[in-house]
């Protein structure tokens, strides 16, 4: 039993309002959404670095499946409990200490937002002191992480987001979202643009949506809704015993982007070449200019960015070059076996990994 997952991007229609679209002042109040669950989402961040104990403190449990005794760190949820004890004043425990006091500071904040915000910073804070306690183990002197940053795109929970596709014409729907306005949490309609296609993803029975993430792109907005679902995956050491198992070899960057062939007893099925059109060619173009800049800037800042126009005009290629890979999966040859989408999903993260060159 394995699991697999996928992204449905549904776009919000920020085109000006005599085309249909949301006003200006909406795309505002995303942006003020924004900043604020990061400010909160901070806020816990500093208060579990100033406390890290809790997060590594142990408890002893009974195991059933070991009938013995055995210690766990505490679980998230128990650290959400333990943080809404601390920081969040109640009936139950009305006194906290003023200087975190998150109700002073963040009057108004529905539930679901500040659970929202807790979660995220309790992963972060995790991973920061994982990573710090290996690099301190390493005994090396170069490599120490940096402290865990705050900024993240806001996850619309249960209760924050309403989307309703049935009861609306496709051009004529749109999605409630719980938004804040610079000073109280109000619901507000986005209109969305959605097609068949769209709908179709959202409808399907076996994948199941999870809460959506909202990213802000220049003047864009988009909501990501993850979906995932169970699938039935026979172990590696079996699908080899089958005889007539199909196999997908791929060949990189031999006269061409990738030379896909699907085989099956001896037999060659489909041979897929992929071309690059000179993508490898333009990309070294680009990278050389990179590097030549750095060199002529000299030794790099510490914590400063250089180049972004570059490198984001590097990363837009490669995205567009893995898009043009996708159709090949498509194929009934090539869709055949679950080793070819993995042998695809490889050939097109190697169109990325010119993102580890010098000067990265």
């Amino acid at each position: 039993m394995g699991k697999a997952a996928r992204s449905t991007i549904l776009e919000l229609d920020l085109s000006p309002r005599a085309c249909g679209g949301a006003n200006t002042e909406k795309r505002a109040v995303l942006e003020k959404t924004t900043a604020i669950l990061t400010e909160a989402r901070a806020f816990f961040l500093d208060f579990l670095l100033a406390h890290n104990e809790k997060l590594t403190e142990k408890v002893v449990y009974f195991s059933e499946k070991h009938q013995e005794l055995r210690e766990r760190l505490l679980t998230a949820e128990e650290l959400r409990s333990w943080l809404e004890q601390c920081t969040v004043s109640t009936k139950a425990h009305p006194s906290v200490p003023s200087a975190w006091d998150f109700k002073a500071r963040f009057p108004g904040m529905p539930t679901h937002a500040r659970r929202a915000a807790m979660k995220e910073a309790i992963g972060n804070a995790r991973g920061y002191l994982t990573a710090r306690s290996t690099w301190q183990k390493s005994g090396k002197k170069k490599g120490k992480p940096g402290l865990p940053g705050a900024a993240d795109h806001p996850t619309f929970y249960q209760g924050a987001f309403e989307l309703e596709l049935e009861d609306a014409k496709i051009h004529d729907r749109f999605v409630r979202l719980k938004v804040y306005d610079g000073t109280k949490w109000d619901w507000m309609n986005y209109p969305v643009k959605c097609s068949r296609h769209i709908e179709s993803r959202m409808k399907e029975q076996d994948w199941k949506r999870q809460s959506p993430t909202l990213v802000l792109r220049g003047r864009g907005a988009a909501l990501h809704f993850p979906q995932a679902k169970e699938v039935q995956a026979a172990r590696v050491v079996e699908r080899k015993l089958e005889p007539h198992l199909v196999t997908v070899g791929v060949d990189l960057n031999v006269k061409n982007l990738a030379v896909v062939t699907v085989r099956r007893d001896e037999q060659i099925l489909e041979t897929v070449f992929i071309r690059d059109h000179g993508l490898d060619q333009a990309r070294y173009r680009h990278l050389k200019k990179i590097a030549k800049k750095q060199w002529q800037t000299g030794k790099p800042i510490k914590g400063e960015c250089s180049n972004q126009d570059l490198w984001r005009h590097v990363r837009r290629t490669n995205e567009d070059a893995a898009r043009h890979l996708s159709p090949v999966r498509s194929r009934p040859s090539v869709r055949s076996t679950p080793a070819a989408s993995s042998s695809l999903s490889g050939c097109a993260r190697s169109s990325r990994r010119a993102d580890r060159s010098p000067g990265a």
